[in-house]
Formats: structure tokens, C-alpha cells, sequence
């Protein structure tokens, strides 16, 4: 067997192993192989880009969250209590 045929089947072995011994389990929801994989690096993505557009508007990021609570407060009803 020649040596490049030999690196292709260890590779395509690797492959096969990190496959079947890949899984993932959030609460209720479980993964296993690719779909596991690829909800891992879907995981990564999103939370690189949450960091990104954090640190992109970090200096508006307080009024934002003010003005955050003071919509969820009236959507709810709730009355604004007053400091004595």
C-alpha cells in the first residue's frame, strides 16, 4: 500500500472516531456526531459575534440597558416606584 493511500484511510479513521464519540446534551435536547458538531461550532459563532457587538457599542451599552428595563416595566404594567 502506498503511503499517501495509508494517510487518507488514518485520516478518514480520525474522522470516524471524533464522529461517533461526539455528543452533546443541553436540558432535554441531545446530539450526537455531526449534528452535535456542527450546533458546537454554531455555539462558537454566535457567542464570538455577541463579543464583537459588545465591544463594538460598549460605550452606549448603558443607556440601552436602561432604556431596556424602562420598556419590559411597561410592558408588564408595573407601576414605577418612588425612592423615599
Amino acid at each position: 500500500m502506498s503511503k499517501p493511500a495509508s494517510l487518507v484511510r488514518a485520516v478518514f479513521k480520525g474522522i470516524a472516531r471524533m464522529h461517533a464519540a461526539s455528543s452533546l446534551q443541553i436540558g432535554p435536547l441531545r446530539a450526537t456526531g455531526v449534528p452535535a458538531i456542527l450546533t458546537a461550532v454554531c455555539g462558537v459563532v454566535v457567542a464570538g459575534g455577541i463579543a464583537a457587538v459588545l465591544s463594538r457599542g460598549a460605550e452606549r451599552l448603558p443607556e440601552t440597558l436602561r432604556e431596556a428595563n424602562g420598556l419590559a416595566q411597561t410592558i408588564r404594567g408595573e407601576r414605577p416606584r418612588l425612592n423615599p
